[in-house]
């Protein structure tokens, strides 16, 4: 199912911030931890301004996106990648294609900025979709949080870079604080 022909995506603003954050809110139930984790990237250097993108509907936004810099590193080098977090669609919106279009539109975004890699903790049916595989299939590995092989991915928008890059992912510490 295709979204709203008159959904536009576009960059966050600044006047964009409350209803983003109520989005977030209201997109993972109520729960604060996603909204916060949005508005401390914010402020971090890792926030790409232009990897924060909002889908509009009649001057409403129905869903956002946020993508920012992480690293992988490993004994010789360090490398930078982005990692996907969070999506969120607007419950009365969900199931339109909203999230697949912004998630499609970061995608473009990040290989547009020269990122080769994009890493995510999320669902295993829903992802892959997009191009994301397990990621410790390709020499990467996340030991900060504890979670299955299927739900830690990597998309590869940069042809090459997974046989490049290889080491431990490390999101900012941003994404750990209260």
């Amino acid at each position: 199912m295709s979204a709203e022909p008159n959904v536009i995506l576009r960059t966050e603003k600044l006047k964009d911030h409350e209803d983003v954050y109520k989005l977030n809110s209201i997109a993972f139930e109520n729960r604060e931890d996603e909204p916060q984790l949005v508005e401390r990237i914010r402020l971090s250097e890792e926030f790409i301004p232009e990897l924060s993108i909002v889908a509009e509907e009649n001057n409403e936004i129905v869903g956002h996106i946020l993508l920012s810099e992480a690293k992988v590193i490993n004994e010789q080098e360090e490398h930078k990648v982005i990692v996907l977090a969070p999506v969120a669609v607007k419950p009365s919106y969900q199931k339109q294609g909203i999230g697949t279009k912004l998630i499609e539109e970061g995608l473009k975004r990040c290989k547009d900025l020269g990122y080769g890699l994009i890493l995510l903790i999320g669902h295993p049916t829903y992802y892959p979709r997009f191009g994301f595989k397990p990621a410790r299939d390709y020499g990467l590995e996340l030991k900060q949080f504890d979670v299955a092989d299927e739900v830690f991915m990597v998309c590869e928008i940069i042809k090459g870079e997974l046989d490049r890059v290889e080491g431990e992912l490390i999101y900012p510490k941003t994404f750990f604080m209260n």
